[in-house]
């Protein structure tokens, strides 16, 4: 049997960063805080795990790159961190290419040396039309060569459907430059945090109480009997009980495996972008935070569908699930003594730096109303 104190100020529904942060604000302020989780660990999507020596990213790589000189202080509090250059390479069909795309990638596609002379290549290939899809908008972009290589088959693996029919939004995010700069993120901040990114939650959560195992939706009424307010981080289809319809997400899963050698790929991230290979990536764990380990892990990354029972990654916000979204987020201003927030709680896939923001930002507009 768990056992609770009569009464908090606020409960808060998920043990992730917009959760733990808002936890730890909290308490500071003197508030007394509930936090529950269904997993059995804190940190969400952030957790690593320590395995030989190497700190393993259970669900996927995460780099944090900020370029808010108050995001980097606020999260550096909680760690240390070393500044990381971080490089992405692409493997089509045994072919190698630098990620995100810049001088390397187009002198290995097609040996120019001249930012100039890139640019007429993909002058010459790019889409001129009306973008309405991905496909379009990476033509549109980076022209067909680029595209059929390294976009297409990564893409359309992960999201397990044709580039025609994703929305072009998701490719927006990937930069392309006219410069030797192999360095994945351009943020003047980037960083890891030497022995992982579970120490940040434990110290976060310090202090605050902690109840792991525990879904939220098993016992929803006691639990909102025990707090004046709640945080929740959730899908939030989920707490609507689906009223409107299900939200769709693309999930991941991973084969993880302990190699008897110090080095397997000579990188942490290879992606590969063929349609063939299953897998969407290779995570070689300790690159990210390198100290001599005589093994190494590794982490085969491969897409999968979204079930309602497996974890909800990236959400699809195409034009018929932003309509069902916009409803939900609606239906919350009835539920006042409720704060939705995060990726789930906001469907929308926010980068580490932003649910911190998205965290602060909602906790001083409550300071300044007078209602924390």
């Amino acid at each position: 049997m768990i056992l609770f104190s009569k009464k908090y100020d606020y409960l808060i529904i998920g043990a992730g960063i917009y959760g733990s942060v808002f936890a730890h604000e909290l308490t500071k302020r003197g508030k007394k805080c509930l936090v529950v989780d269904k997993r059995n660990f804190i940190g969400g999507n952030c957790y690593t795990e320590n395995v030989e020596n190497i700190h393993v990213h259970k669900f996927g790589a995460h780099i944090f790159h900020t370029n808010d000189k108050k995001i980097w202080d606020y999260i550096t509090q909680f760690a240390d961190f070393r500044n990381i250059s971080h490089t992405v390479i692409a493997n089509y069909k045994d072919e190698m290419f630098n990620l995100p795309f810049n001088m390397w990638t187009f002198n290995q596609l097609w040996g120019v040396n001249k930012p100039d002379d890139a640019r007429k290549i993909i002058e010459n290939q790019r889409y001129t039309g009306k973008i309405t899809n991905l496909e379009e908008q990476s033509l549109s972009m980076v022209g067909k060569d680029i595209y059929e290589k390294l976009i297409k088959g990564y893409t359309e693996k992960q999201w397990n459907r044709e580039c025609k029919h994703l929305p072009p939004s998701i490719i927006k995010r990937l930069p392309v430059r006219f410069t030797w700069d192999t360095n994945y993120f351009n943020d003047r901040y980037v960083g890891m945090p030497l022995g992982g990114y579970t120490q940040i939650f434990e110290r976060l959560l310090d202090g605050v109480e902690v109840k792991l195992g525990l879904d939220y939706f098993d016992d929803k009424e006691f639990l909102d009997g025990l707090a004046h307010k709640k945080i929740y981080t959730g899908p939030i289809d989920r707490f609507f009980d689906y009223r409107f319809g299900r939200l769709d997400y693309r999930s991941l899963e991973w084969e993880t495996k302990i190699l008897d050698t110090e080095n397997f790929q000579g990188n942490s991230v290879i992606n590969y972008t063929d349609s063939e290979t299953p897998y969407t990536r290779i995570l070689e764990h300790k690159w990210f935070d390198p100290n001599s380990q005589s093994k190494t892990v590794v982490s085969y990354e491969y897409p999968k569908e979204y079930d309602y029972v497996n974890e909800p990654f990236y959400p699809v916000r195409d034009e018929a699930n932003t309509k069902i979204y916009n409803q939900y987020n609606e239906s919350t201003t009835k539920h006042r003594d409720f704060i939705f927030g995060g990726r789930l709680g906001s469907y929308v896939y926010y980068d580490m730096h932003q649910v911190i923001a998205q965290a602060l930002k909602k906790i001083q507009e409550l300071e300044e109303k007078n209602i924390l």
